[in-house]
């Protein structure tokens, strides 16, 4: 069990330092020069020349990519030098937002998507089994952005029951509730229709297992059997699936906060981009790159505490 947590602890690793240098090389990939981009109105050589050397882009590439990971490491991501803050402080600011929306995406996710499958397993072949893969299907090919724009055409435009867009922050629930219901709604979609396949096909796969059928044999309701035995089991793919997602979740708000203007990653993210704000944009997807690493691996462990194949397999290789 240790040797396989350290294994994938150092995988895990591994790929970060992958993703940091893809970071790095991919914001200099853009088209244009840095300095002109980092200042609009400087025009003159000599001022183009100061933000090289204020930035660090007068030195050679690989002492950049050093500089800015020994600056990451120790917490400082640089400052933008579109608004003049630290980007650390920034991303402090707006990565709560998207947690909690990735948070309440989570719920809505986990409260569709697990009754809707267990009921397409147990009824397999019925109606409503019939009509669950079809909103599943739905689920999965409806666009984020068509299905906020519809939300706010009919919840918020039509009926006027919920706001179209804006955050209200925590200290006020009930208006924070409003404002984050729509987004996660439309968040939450997609993964309801992924949980709920994963859910339907894990379910089948339990009840046609042999403890099943001897817990059928001695006369257990079939309540119980569902309840106790099948779906426990199920449970341990869809975290596995869950876990996957979430990272899925944190990098997929991005069109989601744009449609609702929620400030948060995905947002910040999409400003970076149009304004050309390189340190923000290197903080931005760093952060997200990590998140989605730290819960994949996470999920790895977690797998391996319910399944002690894994344990057994991981310890012996």
């Amino acid at each position: 069990m240790q040797a396989y947590i350290l294994r994938r602890i150092g995988i895990s690793l591994l790929t970060l330092w992958i993703a940091t240098v893809v970071v790095f090389l991919g914001v200099r990939a853009l088209p244009g020069d840095p300095a002109v981009a980092l200042s609009a109105e400087a025009t003159s050589p000599r001022a183009l020349n100061a933000i090289r050397v204020e930035y660090g882009l007068n030195k050679p590439v690989p002492v950049q990519y050093a500089l800015w990971v020994g600056h990451a490491l120790r917490g400082d991501l640089g400052t933008s030098p579109k608004t003049g803050l630290s980007v650390t402080e920034t991303l402090a600011q707006r990565l709560p937002i998207t947690l909690e929306l990735t948070f309440l995406a989570m719920v809505v996710a986990l409260a569709v998507g697990i009754p809707i499958g267990v009921l397409a397993a147990v009824r397999r072949g019925s109606a409503a089994d019939y009509v669950a893969s079809t909103t599943a299907l739905a689920g999965l090919s409806v666009p984020h952005f068509w299905l906020g724009i519809l939300f706010i055409l009919f919840f918020a435009v039509k009926l006027q029951w919920l706001p179209a867009s804006g955050f209200v922050p925590l200290y006020d629930p009930i208006g924070n509730l409003e404002h984050m219901l729509m987004p996660a709604v439309v968040l939450g979609i997609g993964l309801a229709a992924v949980v709920m396949r994963q859910m339907r096909s894990a379910m089948l796969e339990s009840l046609g297992a042999d403890y099943v059928r001897t817990a059928r044999a001695k006369g257990m309701t079939e309540r119980k059997v569902v309840g106790l035995h099948a779906l426990r089991n199920s449970l341990i793919t869809v975290t596995t699936v869950v876990g996957l997602q979430l990272g899925t979740l944190i990098s997929g708000a991005v069109i989601t906060e744009q449609i609702f203007i929620v400030p948060g990653i995905g947002k910040l993210t999409i400003d970076s981009v149009f304004s050309r704000d390189y340190p923000t944009l290197q903080g931005v997807v760093l952060v997200t790159a990590t998140a989605y690493i730290v819960a994949n691996l996470l999920t790895d462990i977690a797998y391996s505490l319910l399944n002690p194949r894994i344990r057994v397999s991981g310890g012996n290789r």
